[in-house]
């Protein structure tokens, strides 16, 4: 099966999309065309909803002093997947915490930037626990009114799609390729697979391991979300020569330190895999297994151990090609 192949940067990552040629007679754009019109919606998505822009949508209402703020489909759209993470986190995915992780660091874009080594932070690293939600639950506050086409919270209460940003616009573009045979969505790590034609012929999705770079491990997939979350994203020292990274504890607004430098996650959305990552790192070895055991995953410790958790590989139907599964990087 021929496909079109795709990757341009968006979204402080890189971005792949591979589409499936749909078959002789259906009334769907090329694969080529098709790939053109979902970068070009990626672009506008990252044009409107990037904290690192201050003429985005989404700077223009953290700036709003009203508390009913007018906002596009697109905005309201990402509010609520944004309460979707952090329902399904229980409050450790938060979209709330741009004052804290304004705090250690994390102002501009760290895109195209050296992180620094993830062995030399852990080796002077806190203590290691689980992250806990924030007291209070701000992100509860945040609401959307569709009738009135408005983002509703308390002024000065400023949101990011952080946490959910990339699942969301692979999961939106997905949509816009129903009916092609089979296609790749991937935002940065945030994958989503889909098209009837991966059923019979899945991709193998490999997942980095967040110290060596090698590849941890081999999933086959045919369908649904996949995502890892790692702190070696994005590593840097902070003003007083700490280590810090970009994933908060919620409870304290400081870099969450949990025994896990990695957690991939399994989901029948991209949104939904990457609030599972994201939680389930955040949580720690115990309660980080917990969340990953219904869809499945992996965690990597901090002495790099990798542990696979629950239903992590789907079982492919027979090949009826002879070819190789096209391969994905997670």
């Amino acid at each position: 099966m021929r496909e079109h192949d795709l990757t341009f940067d968006a979204m402080g990552s890189h971005v792949r999309l591979l589409i499936g040629e749909p078959p002789a007679g259906a009334d769907l754009p090329s694969a080529a065309e098709a790939a053109t019109s979902a970068r070009r919606f990626v672009r506008e998505f990252d044009a409107a909803l990037s904290r690192f822009r201050p003429e985005s949508e989404l700077c223009a209402l953290n700036a709003d002093p009203r508390e009913r703020v007018p906002a596009s489909p697109l905005l309201r759209r990402a509010v609520r997947a944004a309460r979707e993470a952090a329902e399904l986190s229980g409050g450790l995915v938060d979209p709330t915490l741009v004052d804290e992780i304004e705090r250690v660091g994390y102002v501009d874009s760290r895109a195209g930037l050296t992180g620094a080594p993830l062995a030399e932070a852990l080796r002077s690293a806190p203590g290691r626990g689980p992250a806990h939600p924030r007291p209070g639950s701000r992100w509860r506050e945040l609401a959307v009114d569709e009738e009135a086409g408005e983002v509703v919270r308390p002024p000065g209460l400023r949101f990011d799609t952080g946490g959910s940003g990339k699942g969301l616009a692979a999961d939106l573009v997905a949509a816009r390729l129903r009916g092609y045979p089979r296609f790749v969505v991937d935002c940065g790590g945030d994958i989503r697979i889909g098209g009837a034609g991966a059923l019979t012929w899945p991709y193998e999705v490999f997942v980095e391991h967040p110290l060596s770079g090698e590849r941890a491990h081999l999933i086959h997939l045919g369908f649904g979300g996949i995502a890892t979350s790692g702190l070696n994203v994005r590593i840097w020292r902070d003003a007083e020569g700490r280590y810090v990274h970009h994933l908060l504890d919620p409870a304290t607004g400081e870099p969450a330190w949990t025994g896990l430098v990695g957690a991939t996650a399994l989901g029948d959305t991209a949104l939904e895999a990457e609030t599972r990552a994201k939680a389930a790192l955040l949580s720690g070895p115990v309660a980080g297994r917990r969340i990953l055991a219904e869809k499945g995953g992996l965690i990597v410790h901090d002495d790099g151990a990798v542990e696979a958790v629950g239903p992590i590989a789907v079982v492919p139907a027979p090949v009826l090609e002879d070819r190789a599964p096209a391969e994905v990087a997670a």
